[in-house]
């Protein structure tokens, strides 16, 4: 098809119009057409008149119709997110990703492959490269696909790499000595209350959040689910401050429940909130509030009130620059489709593993499940500690969670790199595509000890 993107837009238009009855004829007629050019190029190619790696312009220009218009249609479902479960919405967020991400501008023509953002990183430098790449990047450069490469280190992008970045990235900055973020008793992450983000601090991890989200790769903060919320324009409960503030939420709900007037009365409190900061700060909930009693009357505004500053008020700056971020990183849009809980899921991953099912679901190349390798791998593999597990999950995937599509649909093989001196060579995987290389170990207790020293030391490809 040869119609410039303003024109393309402006059929598409058109079409998107056109009565469902006048729609679904289209859709045959085009069909047919499609059908006759493969019928014919069938014939020719059996008949060896053509080349079968060739298509002429007429039979491309048909198929990349009927993909205009299943897209189309595809769209207008995504208005009724009811109708999709969670793998549904991983999908159709995906065919815009790939219709974005082609050289083509218009979002509903045929992928004929993908524009790349190639993203080299040195690890002891990590995150000072990545806001260069961010830094510089112009807008459009965040609808193409993320090759990250490890400066001085081998293995070509599939996956593993820009999965590790993301995951070493988010932990990282968790980490107290960034600043980055509070890290509470709950084991979550928050804003810091009142920050200024002076140094877009939040906007270049937004934009790192939604890189992850668009490039089908998680990014382990250990945010909560109100965040999530957030991001979908949905208003937090006090449920989600107990799950980021569970003394607090536990309290609150107290307050809520108490029958006794004294009781509630004993409590002394007012409309103010207590912020930690360099020293103890009480923060009014609203105006004159400390000198406005909480009682039975007024308790309800009052954790209203509470909930809505944690959440929106104390961090409407870091917020709003994270938002910002989290747009610029990920110009798709069809994600607004999931509910908070789902995007929670696809971002961070599941946290829960079911490692007899992993166990389950593995393929063999060059080995038996009965081998006395394999045999062994399981047993030492089973008797880690939930720790060693995950590192073990990471050492394979680049990441310790499991994606977002599920366990069941994670593909993950064990095969034997057939070395010569098997006891000397470490475990190593191919993380792009989940292969475990396992060298046939003379014993159990050899196996263990390699394959704790390979997933200790998981963060390096190609380790000797």
């Amino acid at each position: 098809m040869k119609l410039q993107p303003k024109d393309l837009q402006t059929l598409e238009c058109l079409w998107s119009n056109l009565e469902t009855s006048f729609f679904k004829e289209l859709v045959i007629l085009y069909q047919r057409v499609s059908q006759k050019n493969l019928s014919q190029f069938i014939v020719e190619v059996r008949s060896c008149q053509r080349n079968p790696l060739n298509l002429y312009p007429h039979e491309t220009a048909t198929l990349q119709i009927l993909q205009i218009l299943y897209q189309m249609a595809l769209w207008k479902l995504t208005k009724y997110p009811c109708i999709f479960d969670m793998q549904d919405k991983i999908i159709v967020h995906y065919t815009e990703r790939n219709a974005l991400s082609s050289p083509f501008s218009t979002i509903h023509l045929l992928s004929m492959g993908h524009e790349q953002w190639v993203f080299p990183v040195r690890r002891q430098c990590l995150l000072q490269d990545i806001w260069t790449h961010l830094n510089d990047a112009p807008t459009q450069q965040f609808r193409r696909i993320l090759t990250v490469s490890f400066v001085g280190e081998m293995g070509q992008d599939e996956g593993g790499p820009s999965q590790e970045l993301f995951s070493v990235a988010a932990r990282t900055l968790c980490q107290p000595s960034t600043g980055a973020f509070r890290r509470l008793a709950s084991g979550l992450v928050w804003f810091h209350s009142q920050a200024s983000s002076c140094e877009h601090t939040f906007l270049r991890i937004g934009t790192l959040c939604g890189m992850a989200l668009y490039n089908g790769r998680m990014v382990p903060f250990p945010f909560p689910r109100a965040l999530y919320k957030m991001l979908l324009g949905l208003t937090p409960t006090l449920e989600d401050l107990e799950e980021l503030l569970p003394a607090a939420g536990r309290n609150l709900q107290g307050i809520l429940d108490e029958e006794c007037d004294q009781i509630l009365e004993s409590l002394d409190l007012n409309f103010t909130i207590m912020e930690e900061g360099d020293s103890m700060v009480a923060v009014e909930l609203k105006k004159n509030g400390a000198n406005i009693p909480v009682t039975k009357g007024n308790r309800k505004e009052f954790v209203d009130l509470y909930v809505n500053y944690v959440f929106n008020e104390s961090v409407r700056k870091p917020f709003q620059d994270f938002m910002q971020g989290f747009l610029r990183g990920c110009p798709a849009r069809k994600w607004k489709m999931f509910l908070p809980a789902e995007l929670q899921i696809v971002l961070q991953g599941h946290k829960k593993v079911d490692w007899h099912l992993l166990e389950k679901n593995v393929m063999y190349r060059q080995y038996k499940k009965l081998d006395q390798t394999i045999r062994n791998f399981w047993t030492v593999f089973h008797e880690l500690p939930e720790e060693k597990k995950k590192k073990f999950l990471a050492f394979l995937s680049g990441s310790d969670q499991i994606p977002g599509y599920g366990l069941e649909h994670f593909e993950f093989s064990i095969a034997d790199p057939e070395a010569e001196n098997p006891d000397e060579l470490y475990p190593f995987a191919n993380t792009c595509s989940h292969i475990l290389f396992l060298p046939r170990y003379s014993s159990k207790k050899i196996l263990k000890k390699m394959l704790l020293y390979a997933t200790e030391h998981n963060e390096k490809f190609g380790l000797p």
